[in-house]
């Protein structure tokens, strides 16, 4: 029998049947975890809502970010599919607001995908960054180009943006959950191009952005926590 060519990667074998039933319900509980508590909750917390042993979760996804990746990537690719859609809108203002409508009410039910999109390109979602930044880059610059975005607003204030309104949503969640609607409302209102209103000082730079998420994300360290 011929064996492997030297050099050939080894095909993975494929989990047994009980094994990937373990891994389907850990991602299941890192998903409902990360929703109600963020990035705060740890991988006991996932275990124990998982009805699994903590080891058998760390023999599956070693780090916090390993079970991270997994539990957001579809959720991460419906953000980058409101983005595709918000393009695709004729116009651009229309496609702007309903796009930070829209991932504002996903972060409000979700405390886990809003701490994944703030977090973007510090893990392992570099290219779900890269994809979105464009996306919603262009259609700032269609919303400017038609004069309906006030010439001011920066790609890096709608990280800022979406952060401010999900704190509202996940503080107000007891007591008025539809408060963030409120207050994204006024923004919104302020982003609109308005004959002579004047600037607003300078926008914060990329390297500003990331100093300020790491301040709003629990920080994710690839060690057993």
């Amino acid at each position: 029998m011929a064996g492997t060519p030297e050099g050939a990667p080894v095909p993975a074998r494929p989990l047994r049947r009980d094994a990937q039933r373990n891994r389907e319900r850990i991602i299941e509980a890192a998903h409902e975890v990360f929703a109600a508590r963020g990035f705060a909750a740890t991988l006991d917390d996932v275990a124990h809502h998982a009805g699994v042993g903590v080891g058998t979760v760390y023999r599956r996804f070693p780090t916090k970010e390993a079970l991270m990746e997994a539990a957001f990537a579809d959720r991460l690719q419906e953000v980058v599919a409101l983005a595709e859609q918000a393009c695709a809108t004729g116009s651009a203002w229309e496609g702007l607001t309903t796009f930070l409508t829209r991932s504002a009410r996903m972060h409000a039910a979700d405390r886990g995908l809003r701490d994944a999109v703030l977090s973007l390109g510090e893990h392992h979602f570099v290219q779900v960054e890269e994809r979105l930044a464009g996306l919603v880059g262009r259609l700032m610059e269609r919303a400017r180009a038609e004069r309906t975005l006030r010439p001011d607003v920066a790609d890096t204030d709608i990280p800022i943006i979406l952060a401010m309104v999900s704190e509202v949503a996940h503080s107000c969640a007891g007591i008025r959950p539809d408060a963030y609607e409120r207050y994204l409302r006024l923004i919104i209102d302020g982003l609109r191009a308005v004959p002579g209103t004047s600037t607003i000082g300078t926008p914060l730079s990329r390297d500003d952005v990331g100093a300020v998420m790491a301040q709003c994300v629990p920080a994710i360290e690839p060690r057993r926590r």
